[in-house]
């Protein structure tokens, strides 16, 4: 059987490459809003960031992606990020033992 290229992405927070299925996509428009990208298929200028609930905590604390969009983000916005991150990898602990 052939073997699948994976698709790496860079993680914004640390720098790091990840497979792109390990990473939430945050996307922002052509009008300068931002939003999480569930399905990794929006339309706008993406930056990915680990499924990790410290990373997304590290990205609000420094404004990462205020950095990256060079748009002011409100802590509304990283908190549902954290909050949907955390979602993400509890999900992620809880099927990868069966």
């Amino acid at each position: 059987m052939k073997n699948r290229k994976v698709p790496m992405r860079k993680d914004v927070v640390t720098g790091e490459m990840a497979p792109k299925k390990e990473l939430v996509r945050v996307v922002r428009n052509s009008d300068g809003s931002v939003s999480i990208d569930e399905t990794g298929k929006k339309s706008g200028r993406g930056a990915y960031v680990a499924i990790n609930v410290d990373n997304a905590k590290k990205a609000k604390t420094n404004h990462i992606l205020d950095k990256t969009f060079s748009v002011a983000i409100s802590d509304e916005f990283y908190d549902e990020l954290i909050a949907y991150v955390d979602h993400l990898q509890a999900r992620k602990e809880l099927f990868e033992n069966e």
